[in-house]
């Protein structure tokens, strides 16, 4: 028996200040997310949003191993950066520029980075939010 090169692919993916790096490689479809296996990893709604570029490259994603470690932000931040890191890596593995296409068109974040950010606080009325003043009168 011959010992080929695994293919293995390390992709990121960036949500506000959450970071997931995930390992892709062939394999049976197995989702591990900081050492926990997909189904025990956050609630219902997340683990659906993490799943849709899997549905969307239907049985392509199949033949794929994720391993993610997502770390801070919070436990949405972490679900959309752990989504686009594994869309990413799905890209990347088969240089499919359909698939790619197939992605922006569902939802652009789910390859590219969205640098908005909240506005700091200014002083004097910091926790009332970033512009917000005392209503003047002009008459």
């Amino acid at each position: 028996m011959v010992n080929q090169k695994q293919k293995i692919i390390i992709v990121t993916g960036k949500r506000k200040s959450a970071i997931a790096r995930a390992t892709v490689k062939p394999g049976q479809g197995r989702i591990i997310i900081n050492s926990k296996p997909l189904k025990y990893w956050g609630t219902e709604v997340l683990r659906q949003w993490i799943l849709e570029p899997l549905m969307l490259a239907g049985e392509k994603a199949k033949k794929l191993d994720f391993r993610i470690n997502v770390k801070s932000g919070g436990i949405a931040g972490q679900a959309e950066a752990v989504r686009q890191a594994i869309a990413k890596g799905i890209v990347e593995f088969f240089k499919d520029e359909k698939l790619k296409r197939l992605f922006l068109e569902f939802d652009r974040n789910l390859l590219i980075y969205d640098p908005r950010r909240n506005e700091p606080h200014k002083p004097s009325r910091s926790r009332k939010g970033a512009r917000r003043h005392k209503q003047r009168s002009k008459r």
